[in-house]
């Protein structure tokens, strides 16, 4: 699975920027978004800026990876709340529903 994961730029170059969140810093492509400044906030997907975001966003997408991540490592540990019911927990019925189908 690839996803868009929010990065802020550390340090801009011409057409590229060193970028860090999550524990990670890299050298991304800023050829889709133009000029970035220090501070500002992309999502980043292959190593390439997609978008410039804010950083209400930024913590937004940052919270939903930390509800994924903590929802791997925590399968199967009933003291583990996701702050959302996984597909393989639901009733036919609510099943049902999220898919869009009737019961």
């Amino acid at each position: 699975m690839c996803i868009a994961i929010p990065m802020q730029v550390d340090h801009p170059e011409p057409g590229h920027a060193w970028v860090a969140a999550r524990g990670e810093r890299r050298r991304v492509s800023t050829a889709l978004v133009g000029a970035v400044e220090r501070g500002d906030w992309l999502l980043v997907f292959l190593d390439s800026a997609r978008e410039r975001i804010d950083a209400a966003r930024a913590a937004e997408v940052n919270a939903l990876l930390d509800q994924v991540q903590g929802a791997l490592l925590g399968a199967g540990d009933p003291g583990f709340d996701a702050d959302f019911e996984l597909p393989s927990r639901m009733d036919p019925a609510a099943l049902a529903a999220l898919t869009g189908q009737a019961t």
